[in-house]
């Protein structure tokens, strides 16, 4: 199966990785979300990756999963936030 055929059946979860949520967590967040996806055995069910800005800087730091934003979370709740997103899956 080609690498782009892996990712189509994949849930796509995005992390904003612009200056203003990088800088507000999301560079330590990246690390967070690749060890939960891991250690929760979510390697074949979400495909994560980053963008350069979702255009909603006052709000960051942001993910986006599905067509679900998730915003203004700070570092210490990124593994709530990670649950929410992921319950159908755990």
């Amino acid at each position: 199966m080609s690498n782009k055929n892996q990712k189509d059946h994949k849930k796509e979860l995005i992390i904003c990785l612009g200056s203003a949520c990088f800088s507000r967590g999301n560079k330590d967040a990246v690390n967070t979300i690749k060890n939960y996806i891991k250690e929760h055995q979510l390697e074949d069910k979400v495909y994560f990756r980053g963008c350069h800005c979702m255009e909603r800087c006052q709000d960051g730091p942001n993910l986006k999963f599905e067509d679900k934003i998730f915003t203004g979370f700070p570092s210490d709740r990124l593994l709530y936030v990670l649950d929410e997103i992921f319950h159908k899956y755990l």
